[in-house]
């Protein structure tokens, strides 16, 4: 009998589309929903990344372009990072890929052999397990609980890689907490990373203009520079500039990686449309007065849904600081059933579908990020939608007893 690759077989839809399906069939049928499942930014780029498209369609080669990148989109790159201290950086240091996803899953091809182990953060982002475990490696988990703010502690990072794994993935700010570490503790935690030289650092840092509260984001080559030999930091277009669709992701890091990444490109992807990289380099260079903005009606509306959850009683939600996410612990409330429907909340799973079918609102259980007490609030939504939407969440845990 014929048989598909056992990869195939280790491979899983995303949990965060399966949530954002029901939401889209469950409106379709008439249904008011309020969705804050799916982690798009819910924006558009600026008018002059629309211009430098039209631009560059008028002038289209209808080419083949090049497996790491065009030179200006490079360029445009690495003069983008250096706002956020990342200096030093060449050319041959960076790749780029179809979104970060890909770059993470070239990442996994060119760093882990079958049985290799790579250590990462709970909760984490869905992908990092799913691309883990297609390409067969050991995933080593790190629990960071609500009780510890999510946040990975020193002692932990030194037991994981006196373990000697082969990849440490490192995300901050965080998908799905929103949590952003301060410069004390990403200092503390290079000082645990640079007594380990076999471990290669992957920090998928995506979200690093989208802090608040005037924190900053830090890296561990701010610290530790000699760890540039091995640390590989990523970024996107997506959700800084709203342009998840345009599909564009970065990596820059030694130079072994990036010809390693444009090596796959060539076998995977050949290269970036040309009118994606015209978008790019208009979104990276251009005027940035849209993601600022963005920037901040995100932190007002992480206000809103802290005093939400806040006034929830029983729920613990440690306050982001980045990102556009919450990720409050709603356990206090399995076992309870929801009154008007009788429906019993056993778990996460059971808690989003009764949200769902007895209020419209979707959330993703916590399950999918590796930490089944609580669930992901994405709260990119239209601003309208906002407050009515954290109504019947409160209005929800109301009616569970």
């Amino acid at each position: 009998m014929l048989q598909l690759a056992r990869r195939v077989g280790r491979a899983k839809p995303s949990a965060i589309m399966v949530v954002a399906e029901k939401a889209k069939r469950l409106k379709a049928e008439g249904r008011d929903i309020i969705s804050f499942s799916i982690g798009v930014p819910n924006f558009l780029p600026g008018g002059h990344v629309y211009d430098a498209v039209r631009e560059a369609l008028s002038k289209d080669s209808g080419q083949y372009g090049s497996n790491r990148g065009a030179d200006a989109l490079l360029d445009a790159f690495l003069k983008h990072i250096e706002a956020i201290g990342l200096t030093g950086y060449k050319r041959s240091n960076v790749a780029t890929g179809i979104g970060a996803k890909h770059i993470i899953y070239n990442l996994a091809e060119v760093l882990l052999d079958e049985g290799d182990t790579i250590a990462f953060p709970t909760p984490y982002w869905t992908s990092y397990l799913d691309i883990a475990e297609i390409v067969d490696a050991k995933v080593d988990l790190l629990p960071c609980p609500p009780e510890q703010n999510y946040k990975l502690t020193p002692e932990q990072l030194d037991a994981a890689l006196a373990k000697k794994p082969k990849v440490f993935l490192f995300n901050n700010p965080s998908n799905p907490t929103g949590m952003v570490y301060t410069k004390e503790e990403i200092a503390a935690l290079a000082d645990v990373v640079a007594k380990y030289p076999d471990t290669w650092i992957i920090t998928d840092d995506i979200y690093n203009r989208m802090v608040f509260d005037g924190l900053g984001y830090h890296n561990f080559v701010h610290f530790r520079p000699e760890l540039r030999d091995r640390v590989i930091f990523l970024d996107s277009l997506s959700k800084t500039y709203g342009m998840p669709g345009w599909r564009v992701g970065f990596m820059v890091g030694p130079e072994s990686v990036a010809n390693a990444v444009v090596t796959m490109n060539s076998n995977h992807i050949t290269n970036i449309p040309e009118l994606t990289t015209a978008a790019a380099i208009a979104a990276l260079t251009g005027p940035q007065d849209v993601p600022t903005q963005k920037n901040e009606e995100f932190q007002a509306k992480r206000d809103q849904v802290m005093a939400a959850m806040t006034s929830i009683p029983g729920v613990v939600c440690p306050k982001p600081q980045g990102a556009f996410y919450v990720f409050p612990d709603v356990s206090a409330y399995f076992g309870k059933t929801h009154g008007p429907t009788g429906q019993t909340i056993a778990n996460d799973m059971d808690l989003c579908n009764a949200l769902l079918d007895a209020k419209g609102v979707a959330c993703v259980p916590g399950s999918a990020f590796g930490e089944p007490r609580a669930l992901r609030i994405s709260y990119t939504c239209p601003t309208p939608q906002l407050a009515p939407g954290l109504q019947r969440i409160v209005e929800f845990f109301s009616e569970l007893q």
